[in-house]
C-alpha cells in the first residue's frame, strides 16, 4: 500500500519557491543604487582641514622627513598626566 500525503507523486515545495523567485527577478529589472543625503554631504565637506591646520601638519611632516623634529618629553608627559588625571573615574 502506498501513501501519498499531498496527493501528488512529484511534489517538491522548494522547486515551486525557486521558480517563483526566478520569475520575480526577471520582471523587476531593478539595479542597486546609493543615495547620499544632503546632511551627509555637508558633513563630508566640513571634514576638510582648514589652511592653518594643513600648514601645521605639512610643517611637522617635513621636520620628520628631514630628521629635525624634536620631541619635548616633559611636555608630552605633562599632557599625558593631565589627560589621565582628568579622564579617569573612580579611585586608584
Amino acid at each position: 500500500m502506498k501513501i501519498h500525503g499531498s496527493g501528488q507523486t512529484n511534489f517538491n515545495p522548494y522547486k515551486n519557491r525557486l521558480q517563483k523567485q526566478m520569475n520575480d527577478s526577471k520582471g523587476t529589472g531593478k539595479k542597486d543604487q546609493l543615495e547620499i543625503s544632503d546632511e551627509a554631504k555637508k558633513l563630508h565637506n566640513s571634514e576638510k582641514p582648514d589652511a592653518k591646520r594643513a600648514s601645521y601638519v605639512q610643517k611637522m611632516k617635513d621636520a620628520v622627513d628631514k630628521g629635525t623634529y624634536q620631541i619635548d618629553y616633559e611636555k608630552t608627559a605633562r599632557r599625558m598626566m593631565d589627560f589621565w588625571s582628568t579622564n579617569t573615574k573612580g579611585g586608584d
